[in-house]
C-alpha cells in the first residue's frame, strides 16, 4: 500500500516538473537548405489525382446510400 502511493507521489512530481524542464532546454532549430524543388507538384497532377478520387468516392457514396433493394423483411417468422 505504502509503495502505491510512493508511485502516486512520484507521477505527480514528474508531470508537474516536466513543462518547466522542457522550458529549460533551448533548441536551436535551424531550417535545411532547399537544393531543388519537389516534382510531384509539378503541373496539377497530383491535385487532378486526388480530386478524382474524391469524386469517385462521393459518386460511390450517393450510390450505396440509394441502393433500394427492400432488405427490410423481417428475418424470424
Amino acid at each position: 500500500m505504502k509503495f502505491r502511493n510512493i508511485l502516486a507521489a512520484t507521477a505527480a512530481v514528474t508531470l508537474a516538473a516536466s513543462p518547466a524542464v522542457a522550458q529549460a532546454v533551448e533548441a536551436d532549430r535551424d531550417a535545411a537548405p532547399v537544393t531543388g524543388e519537389s516534382e510531384l507538384g509539378g503541373k496539377g497532377g497530383a491535385g487532378l489525382i486526388l480530386a478524382l478520387l474524391a469524386a469517385a468516392a462521393i459518386i460511390g457514396g450517393i450510390v450505396i446510400a440509394a441502393d433500394n433493394n427492400d432488405d427490410d423483411n423481417p428475418v424470424s417468422p
